[in-house]
């Protein structure tokens, strides 16, 4: 399924996050599916060799790119004896970044995240990776012994909710929380544009209503916006929360074109919720957050309230990229109040939940 970790990496002048083809030399299974990576670079495909070094037969391999979030298919033809090696070829346009899985005869599996197949093409499962498998709910169901972490997304088109990649990235199972409290399981894979930090999830089951996004005019510095989703799940109340601000500036972080700044305060949980304008439109999609700690240390300055969202022109391109054409409509009209606006958006925002 597609997959969410909340990671905070500390970079220069650093943002907060907020929230395979796979070819083996053994006879092949049907091709796998696989969630759209950006651009790679041109090279040959590469061979990889996994050796089970455990101690007992392994009944199941998965390899899929890093950040896809479900296992994808078995790519073991038969049994795998232990002290053998298995060789399958990955393919270039999907990268160098693995995640593996080798399932054991007696339920136990090894789980590896993130390996560099090009820097390391020979990959050894021993004994002392193996750990025991998560109970497994029913289909569809959450998990409750799952590790858990959370993001928010809206609804672009039916069944199809946008959220950001960093949400759904490294996520065995996702499942979204509709605007009427329904549960309902994502269907993997993802559609990511990594660059550009966005996902597009299939929820079949009516997630809820499709938002507009802004088609006219264009964004200006000074806008009133209002951001809308979840933050800090767990510590604050479950409901989503409504916060007011300012377009800032017209490019983000390092001067980045796909992004705008902004003062509505976001937290982490924010991430991938809808930045709407006073009429109800949709302008951008939450991100992230200055690091403030960090700037503090270069700086000897605390920021604040410096935030980031990708410009919903960004946004719709990748959707139509997708295959998915998104409801426009101009702009115009009395501004409303913050309440209406947060009417609007509250029925296509959706709460998603990511196990691992």
């Amino acid at each position: 399924m597609v997959r969410t970790r909340f990671r905070f990496p500390s970079r220069p002048m650093a943002a907060i996050l907020l929230g395979s083809l796979l070819a083996p030399s053994w006879p092949a299974p049907p091709a796998l599916a696989q969630a759209p990576a950006a651009t790679a670079p041109a090279a040959e495909d590469r061979r990889v060799q996994l050796a089970n070094r455990t101690g007992q037969e392994a009944r199941a391999l998965h390899a899929v790119r890093s950040g896809r979030g479900d296992w994808g298919r078995n790519l073991l033809p038969g049994p795998m004896p232990t002290a053998k090696v298995f060789a399958f070829r990955a393919e270039a346009e999907a990268g160098c970044r693995f995640d593996l899985r080798l399932v054991m005869a007696d339920g136990r599996e090894a789980v590896l995240r993130n390996r560099d197949i090009c820097a390391a093409p020979r990959i050894v499962v021993e004994e002392a990776d193996l750990r025991a498998a998560a109970s497994r709910p029913a289909p569809g169901e959450p998990n409750p012994r799952a590790r858990v972490s959370s993001g928010t997304g809206f609804v672009v088109a039916t069944d199809r909710v946008l959220t950001n990649q960093h949400v759904v990235g490294g996520c065995d199972r996702i499942f979204i929380r509709t605007a009427n409290g329904r549960t309902l399981p994502a269907v993997p894979p993802a559609r990511v544009n990594a660059e550009l930090d966005l996902a597009l999830l299939v929820v079949p089951g009516d997630p809820g209503e499709v938002l507009s996004f802004r088609a006219s005019p264009e964004v200006r510095r000074g806008e009133g916006v209002i951001a809308y989703g979840f933050p800090l799940p767990g510590l604050l109340s479950s409901d989503p929360k409504l916060t007011r601000g300012e377009v800032n500036g017209l490019n983000g972080l390092g001067n980045n074109p796909g992004h705008y700044q902004i003062s509505a305060e976001v937290q982490p949980g924010n991430s991938g919720g809808p930045l709407l304008d006073l009429r109800g439109h949709v302008v951008g999609v939450v991100v992230s957050k200055l690091h403030a700690q960090n700037i503090a240390k270069r700086t000897g300055d605390i920021p604040q309230n410096v935030n980031f969202a990708v410009k919903g022109t960004a946004a719709q391109n990748f959707l139509r990229q997708a295959g998915v054409s998104p409801r426009t409509e101009p702009s115009t009209g009395a501004e409303l109040g913050g309440a209406d606006v947060g009417d609007i958006a509250n029925r296509g925002t959706v709460f998603i939940r990511c196990e691992r």
